[in-house]
């Protein structure tokens, strides 16, 4: 068995989609111009796939108004600080910035529709 993909029912696909694309290099590898408006996305390492939709037949989440505990995307990479100044201008809101128990630097951010994001410098870096 191998992990295909995870899928989130966002507000508007099409429009995360290419803030993801713009900000996060992230790269669609299959799109629907039609509802629900998938977006299959990849990282640069092509190993992992975020799909999000925008479905109405299921009420979409406001996911700013849930607890950042609840769902988060995690990204590794090498400068969190970086990232945060970057994302911070492109519309993206802190949650946290700091040291984790092991060492690892973690910043925790909103999207600009609130899904929570997360990227990570980990000190031992996850298999």
């Amino acid at each position: 068995m191998r992990f295909e993909h995870v899928g989130i029912n966002v507000p508007d696909a099409s429009a995360m989609a290419k803030w993801y694309m713009q900000h996060l290099d992230m790269k669609a590898i299959r799109s629907m111009n039609e509802p629900p408006y998938a977006h299959f996305l990849t990282d640069t390492s092509d190993r992992t796939i975020l799909e999000i939709y925008t479905n109405p037949n299921d009420p979409i989440p406001v996911y700013a108004q849930q607890h950042p505990l609840r769902f988060h995307i995690a990204f590794a990479v090498a400068d969190p600080t970086a990232v945060k100044d970057k994302l911070l201008t492109a519309g993206a809101t802190l949650i946290s910035d700091g040291t984790i128990e092991d060492g690892s630097h973690m910043v925790v951010l909103r999207d600009p529709w609130g899904l929570v994001l997360q990227f990570v410098r980990r000190k031992t870096a996850l298999p």
